[in-house]
């Protein structure tokens, strides 16, 4: 994993018994551990390439039927929208999948990160397309197309900027009273844009989204006011933004 992984994830695993190899970014973890695997007699799983194939979609065994048979009993049980962010591209590519194979009324839209390639893959169609510089919302983007990534069951992608996400994550934790990471915020933030757009025409609908993970590993990131302004920079009129999307809608 990339040394900038935080710190408390590299320790819960460690405690659960696994050992951290550390490269300088993102795009060096493909090649060391096909090298590891070799060098230890070991597998490498590849869950970049093989996320996509790891879930059946038309069975009632995936996060998909989850999402919709907790549903059924909401105002509105098939979501309007489906907001998801990706990191290998299995989740987005068993929702998108869920939805078609079902025949459902509902968008499925993907929210990237900044310094990830599949925004622009989605607009070109480019799939050689690489990014060098290491995203700083832990768990989605990648700097390359991953093979997961099914872009044809996806209705629609946003671009999130890192403001924006932790602005959005740092709300949530103050709405729900409990800590996320950064990729919940981007998440949240895509939800938030569509809630507007949706009211600004008179829709009405629910829309879905995911928690990815729990707050409390990034106590010293995204909950560390200097960390956040060292790395990210000023939020302040990313959160006065926040706020102006929950007053229209």
């Amino acid at each position: 994993m990339a040394k900038s992984t935080s710190i408390q994830k590299i320790n819960e695993i460690t405690r659960y018994g696994g050992e951290c190899f550390l490269v300088d970014s993102t795009d060096l973890i493909y090649a060391e551990s096909e090298r590891l695997a070799k060098e230890l007699n070991g597998y490498y799983m590849d869950q970049f390439t093989n996320a996509e194939r790891a879930t059946d979609w038309r069975g009632n065994n995936n996060i998909a039927d989850s999402i919709f048979q907790q549903m059924k009993n909401e105002p509105h049980p098939v979501p309007s929208h489906l907001v998801m962010s990706a990191g290998t591209g299995g989740t987005s590519a068993t929702l998108g999948r869920y939805i078609r194979y079902h025949q459902l009324d509902t968008e499925l839209t993907v929210v990237d990160p900044e310094h990830s390639v599949f925004y622009d893959y989605f607009l070109t169609g480019n799939r050689t397309l690489t990014e060098s510089r290491c995203g700083l919302i832990e768990g989605i983007g990648r700097p390359r197309v991953e093979p997961s990534f099914i872009a044809p069951v996806i209705d629609c992608m946003m671009r999130i900027s890192d403001k924006e996400s932790i602005a959005t994550m740092l709300w949530l934790e103050k709405l729900i009273g409990r800590r996320v990471g950064a990729s919940t915020g981007t998440n949240m933030m895509g939800v938030l844009k569509i809630a507007k757009k949706m009211h600004q025409k008179g829709q009405t609908g629910s829309i879905v989204t995911l928690l990815c993970d729990r707050g409390e590993r990034y106590a010293n990131s995204y909950y560390d006011k200097e960390w956040v302004a060292k790395y990210i920079g000023d939020i302040s009129e990313q959160s006065l933004s926040v706020s102006d999307y929950l007053s229209t809608c």
